[in-house]
């Protein structure tokens, strides 16, 4: 540890975690696009309708991922939850290509 030198009594420094930025960035760069993208594509077909829920968890789950505090304990619940809301944020769009895909085979 860097910070051994302090007694047993004395708080240790929170120190940031140097990458705490990048699974929220890497999530991001895929999910924004997609949620854009759904947004106006949804939105085009009069509301949101039964994606609605998915579409608000995803956005939830991405700026949850960003704003967790940047320490090196939080880093798997920060992947996690930058992993959901990518996740979330192209199941609808995956849902659309599978559905293409099964219709062409056909």
């Amino acid at each position: 540890m860097e910070h051994d030198d302090l007694p047993p009594s004395t708080p240790r420094p929170a120190t940031a975690h140097p990458t705490w930025w990048r699974a929220p960035l890497v999530a991001s760069a895929f999910g924004v696009p997609c949620l854009m993208l759904e947004y106006f594509w949804f939105r085009s077909q009069d509301g949101v309708g039964a994606f609605g829920g998915i579409l608000y968890w995803a956005s939830a789950l991405l700026v949850l991922a960003w704003l967790l505090p940047h320490r090196r304990s939080l880093r798997a619940p920060r992947m996690i939850a930058a992993g959901a809301g990518a996740g979330c944020a192209m199941l609808p769009v995956l849902f659309a290509l599978a559905l293409g895909v099964a219709f062409a085979a056909s």
